[in-house]
């Protein structure tokens, strides 16, 4: 399928599109393997939270962020 096709879809025919491609990754058995880079980020997080350099804020507040 090309892009040219997707953008002449409904957003209805995206949403189901979507929605057949997920439910198709989700029954393959094969994990993806995640970038060699995601590893580096969670290493300097846990670094941060263990030298006590985290910031956390409560969800409420990352929801009020997130509205403007």
């Amino acid at each position: 399928m090309s892009i040219a096709e997707i953008e002449n879809m409904t957003t209805s025919e995206r949403l189901r599109t979507m929605e057949a491609l997920w439910d198709a990754i989700c029954h393959d058995s094969a994990e993806p393997d995640s970038p060699g880079w995601h590893e580096d980020i969670l290493s300097e997080r846990r670094k941060k939270i263990e030298s006590g350099e985290a910031k956390f804020i409560s969800l409420e507040e990352a929801k009020r962020r997130l509205q403007g």
